[in-house]
């Protein structure tokens, strides 16, 4: 750990986070959370951990969960939810974020999904965490290969692969989320969004919270927050990458991210960059 990001408040609070630059699409994350409570965040990838200590409590598709030692946390991409300690001294935990391309590249598996966020499996739990602690630390491009194959094999059999085939017509609530993504950059009026599906603003923004379990503000400020780590990840100044995620300016940028992903976007972006200079 390199120590405790400006905004958190307790001392025991940790986050870091990896990258691999021998393999685009993979995040690597360790944390011990004590105090914090992460606000409603998502990632664009497949989030696979373990819990190592303590118990995590963290809503997921309208439902409170609760991970505890030795579970398996299982979340699909662009899934909102929350985070906070179930146990008085927090919880850590390690965590793998797969972009559904290299997931599918490594296996030759497509349409992935997890229908389980949590399973309790003391046995693949540690071997995850091991995995993950050893994809943390290697250095050498063909060894992380070859760790990266172990450790999609050994969530696997959690998975479940949906059948390909024509396309059903997406449900109206999803091109809302299609029309946030593309226009992320820009202010969003609840009555924009009504008339995307031809409701009422109130009426739309009631029955999108019952579908996402979320508001339309706080799916919309994930999406930013995902497309400014992207940002971040690729060298932007933080000044910059606040103007070019549709935020106001770097001071709603660092408070924004930090409530989402508990640490700063400078800080984020030094962790994440010392991995391409070594």
């Amino acid at each position: 750990m390199q120590g405790v990001p400006d905004q958190f408040n307790d001392e025991k609070d940790k986050a870091q986070f990896r990258h691999l630059p021998q393999l685009p699409g993979v995040e690597l994350y360790h944390a011990h959370i004590s105090r914090y409570a992460f606000e409603p965040h998502t990632h664009e990838a497949f989030g696979i951990g373990t819990v190592t200590w303590g118990a995590e409590r963290f809503r997921y598709r309208g439902v409170q969960h609760v991970a505890a030692t030795d579970s398996i946390v299982l979340m699909n991409p662009d899934e909102l939810h929350t985070g906070e300690a179930a146990t008085e001294d927090g919880w850590q935990y390690r965590m793998i974020y797969l972009e559904p391309e290299i997931l599918e590249s490594v296996t030759g598996s497509r349409n992935w999904s997890f229908s389980d966020v949590v399973k309790h499996d003391p046995l693949r739990a540690g071997h995850i965490s091991q995995l993950i602690n050893g994809l943390w630390s290697e250095n050498d491009a063909l060894a992380q290969q070859g760790l990266l194959l172990n450790l999609i094999e050994t969530f696997q059999p959690y998975a479940r692969h949906l059948p390909s085939g024509p396309k059903e017509s997406a449900h109206r609530f999803e091109q809302i989320r299609d029309y946030l993504h593309d226009n992320y950059m820009q202010p969003v009026t609840l009555d924009e969004l009504a008339a995307v599906v031809s409701l009422s603003p109130y009426h739309f923004q009631r029955t999108f919270k019952a579908h996402f379990h979320v508001t339309p503000h706080q799916m919309l400020m994930a999406i930013r927050l995902w497309h400014a780590k992207r940002l971040l990840t690729n060298g932007m100044l933080a000044a910059q990458v606040a103007a070019a995620s549709g935020l106001t300016d770097q001071a709603h940028l660092t408070r924004a991210f930090s409530q989402r992903y508990g640490i700063t976007p400078v800080r984020y972006q030094k962790q994440v960059a010392l991995a391409f200079k070594e």
